[in-house]
């Protein structure tokens, strides 16, 4: 028996050894596998380039040639990832560096058609009629099918004062709407804040995440310290600045993960954690998202909904969760390429999904009765009131400045905005609750 044991246990260590070798032999297999089939690859690539460069009907360069590939490629990758020639990489630059005069709206891609994601509260498409879910079918005279995010971006940028058309298809409408806009210098103020009439309600609109949002957020909360709720709106705001969306959630939320970011390497993983310090947890809170909610708003709202923070009432929101980086490529040419993508609290995704809002209300006005043609008695006997003070030359109660009227909402504002309608019912139910 001894002897067979020893046995067993030789032929275990051989069937082991024999084992690892194949192994290995395998592993080596598919490494030159491997390598033959990029080879193979990158043989009929060359092969494809130099068959165009001699047999197309143009008379193309190489460089040219391998330019479109380039851009071929990266526009096949995701909507977002795409090639910065020397043109587009410097209107990046101007983009992001300095004024630059454009139509204030922000486009991305949806079911391969060019989307308005959201026009910029103030800016010339916002005040043309331009409205988030916007289908663009031409620039002017120019078709956008096929055409990139990038291209439609410098043509639609351009002098100040200069204008253009764009045709669009809009949901319900029977056909394509034409709307001209004149260009303009885009100069957004990211944050404002008005109180809710006769509420104790604040009301705060950032319209996009630019590096002021957290500062300008903070400023306004600690001017309102006794109010009994807090409506945040994020309804066509696009996105903007990662580490101002985490700072925003974190004035709401004290512990826990509020957004992580993964990638295909390790060394892109990211993830950002709330802290106590500063957090406002004790006030009611709701959301107002909508269809043009994009990237740093649905970090925001998606992040407040794990938490059971907030309340998020409106509408489904874009489903844009990727990260993208700019890598250059020499000095004047770049890719912007998607590098990871964005993961909520509870690990779900953004990208193509968008944020589900707790209540769904859809835009309009709020249902109510009203008779214009008959006084009230109450309207009545305060009309009487303000004649009396006159006569017996009491001092009237001073009417609102025009600043000071922009700074509040009205219950006649409230009537023409059901969304915001329902935010406000929301932050009653929580306030009797609390």
């Amino acid at each position: 028996m001894k002897h067979l044991k020893f046995a067993s246990i030789g032929f275990a260590a051989t069937l082991l050894g024999a084992t690892l070798l194949l192994s290995s032999a395998l592993m080596a297999k598919d490494e030159t596998a491997t390598k033959e089939s990029r080879l193979a690859s990158l043989a009929k690539f060359t092969k494809v380039l130099g068959t165009v460069e001699k047999y197309y009907v143009d008379d193309l360069k190489i460089q040219e040639i391998v330019n479109k590939s380039i851009e071929g490629l990266l526009s096949n990758l995701d909507a977002h990832s795409s090639y910065l020639d020397t043109k587009h990489f410097k209107d990046l630059k101007i983009q992001t560096d300095g004024e630059f005069g454009g139509l204030g709206i922000t486009i991305g891609m949806r079911n391969g058609a060019l989307t308005i994601i959201a026009p910029m509260e103030g800016t010339p498409a916002d005040k043309a009629g331009v409205k988030a879910s916007d289908i663009i079918l031409k620039i002017n005279k120019q078709s956008t099918l096929n055409m990139t995010i990038d291209e439609a971006v410098g043509i639609m940028r351009g002098k100040p004062g200069t204008s253009l058309t764009l045709t669009i298809v809009r949901d319900g409408e029977n056909k394509p709407l034409l709307i001209p806009i004149t260009r303009d210098i885009i100069k957004i103020d990211s944050v404002y804040t008005k109180t809710i009439e006769k509420e104790n309600i604040l009301y705060v609109r950032v319209i996009n995440f630019d590096k002021n949002v957290v500062r300008k957020t903070k400023e306004a909360l600690s001017k309102n310290l006794n109010i009994k709720g807090i409506i945040l709106d994020l309804r066509n705001n696009p996105g903007g600045l990662l580490n101002q969306a985490v700072g925003l959630t974190n004035l709401f939320v004290s512990k826990g993960v509020i957004v992580s970011q993964k990638g295909r390497y390790k060394e892109q993983n990211s993830e950002y954690t709330a802290t106590v310090a500063g957090t406002i947890d004790d006030i009611p809170l709701v959301v107002l998202v909508n269809g043009g909610s994009a990237s740093a708003s649905e970090i925001v709202s998606g992040s407040l909904q794990d938490h059971k923070r907030a309340v998020i009432v409106g509408e489904k929101t874009f489903g844009k969760g990727s990260v993208q980086v700019i890598l250059p490529i020499g000095k004047e040419e770049a890719l912007r390429l998607t590098i990871a993508r964005y993961y909520l609290p509870s690990g779900r995704t953004i990208q193509a999904v968008g944020v589900t809002p707790d209540i769904l209300v859809y835009p309009g006005k709020v249902p109510h009765k009203s008779n214009d043609f008959m006084i009230k008695e109450k309207e009545l006997k305060q009309h009487l009131k303000e004649e009396l003070k006159k006569v017996d030359g009491k001092k009237i109660k001073k009417k609102k400045t025009k600043e000071e009227k922009k700074k509040i909402i009205t219950q006649e504002d409230i009537l023409r905005d059901l969304q915001l309608k329902s935010a406000v019912d929301v932050i009653k139910v929580l306030s009797i609750k609390k």
